[in-house]
């Protein structure tokens, strides 16, 4: 069957960047996994029980596939959900010696299986066997079609209940600018300055970023090959874990942000990584494209709140993307960490004073309608 043959009138339309995600050029998957500390007997029929009475009802979107009508515009249509389509069950081989190693390999190599367009567009992959983190783990795949992170994420937190009083639905802390923070935007003279140092961050930002996607690239080093359709090569995907209290610690000691701390850290590790493969690499020019949330909100929302028409941080892909220089280790091995912390910090707070992130999310759209999705 053809389903784009067959179009419902209130069919929704796929948002611009949604078929972003999907199209020939580009096809992007979100891979997420629960860990279990203790043994979960009966896992398959409870996953199978809260997809169906959970996980559906969230969102249209998880029961829809995508289609396109026939002027080309692409479309959520809502179909049967066939559960046991979607829910995998792999069996780890017995002469294993380490499952870990198994593990890994089968994240990568579901991350790299494209999903079937027939159906809609997540899996669940149930794993019963024990790893050296887990007794049990639960694979998420969703196309990155049917929402952000934040948005998939909220899906997610909508299955659990609260352990002190699971009629209650789930709560978080408010996110509320410091006092230093909002007494230095007042007086005129701050809020003049602030003007002119956004107008100029913004040109600089948003100038240099549309060098680095048509003009400018990048040198060519270990994270950067250079080589053409390099994006279809077999992946690996490796997990490193880090205690949350000790990201925690390094925040509150250098008064930055979470997201400054991991920031750091990955570009910490992108470095050595790139020295170890090439001593050169150290000091070359890389660029990192950072996807950013763009919803006009602080926090944790309800699935409720999201999917209300005046909400302010609503489903789906409210993303844009920045580059960002990637810091240089300046004496190898030698460098403190902390700096690369420091860096990431000044990085993205100096980015915050650019509207370089929705112009540029203007721009796809307008090319989006002009030249197609494509």
């Amino acid at each position: 069957m053809e389903y784009h043959e067959i179009i419902e009138e209130g069919v929704e339309p796929v948002s611009p960047v949604g078929q972003y995600f999907n199209s020939s050029a580009l096809c992007i998957y979100i891979i997420g996994v629960i860990e279990f500390e203790v043994p979960i007997h009966g896992l398959l029929m409870q996953a199978m029980s809260l997809l169906k009475h959970v996980f559906l009802p969230i969102n249209p979107r998880f029961s829809s596939i995508m289609v396109q009508d026939k002027k080309g515009e692409k479309r959520w249509k809502k179909v049967d959900v066939n559960l046991k389509e979607h829910v995998r069950t792999p069996i780890f081989p017995e002469t294993l010696e380490s499952n870990d190693t198994w593990f890994q390999d089968y994240l990568s190599r579901i991350s790299m299986e494209e999903l079937a367009q027939s159906k809609p567009l997540w899996e669940v992959h149930i794993v019963n066997s024990p790893t050296s983190d887990a007794h049990g783990s639960v694979i998420f795949k969703l196309h990155h079609a049917l929402g952000d992170g934040y948005s998939l994420m909220g899906a997610l937190l909508s299955c659990l209940q609260r352990a002190d009083d699971p009629s209650l639905p789930l709560s978080f802390p408010t996110l509320k600018p410091s006092k230093q923070e909002s007494k230095s935007t007042k007086g005129i003279c701050s809020s003049f300055s602030w003007l002119v140092s956004s107008a100029f961050y913004t040109v600089a930002d948003f100038g240099w970023s549309m060098l680095k996607s048509s003009i400018i690239n990048d040198e060519k080093t270990p994270i950067r090959s250079g080589n053409v359709g390099v994006e279809f090569q077999p992946i690996s995907i490796s997990t490193m874990a880090f205690s949350i209290n000790q990201v925690s610690d390094i925040k509150s000691r250098l008064g930055v942000t979470i997201n400054d701390v991991v920031t750091g850290i990955v570009f910490y590790g992108t470095r050595l990584y790139m020295e170890e493969m090439n001593s050169k690499s150290k000091t070359a020019e890389s660029t990192a494209l950072v996807l950013l949330n763009t919803r006009n909100i602080e926090g944790y929302q309800s699935i409720n709140d999201m999917l209300n028409t005046k909400a302010k941080g609503p489903w789906g892909n409210k993303i844009s993307f920045l580059h960002v220089p990637i810091p240089k280790l300046k004496q190898s091995r030698t460098s403190n960490p902390l700096e690369f912390i420091w860096e990431a910090h000044n990085i993205i707070k100096r980015k915050k004073q650019s509207l370089a992130v929705p112009l540029t999310g203007t721009l796809l759209e307008m090319e989006g309608k002009f030249r197609g999705q494509e």
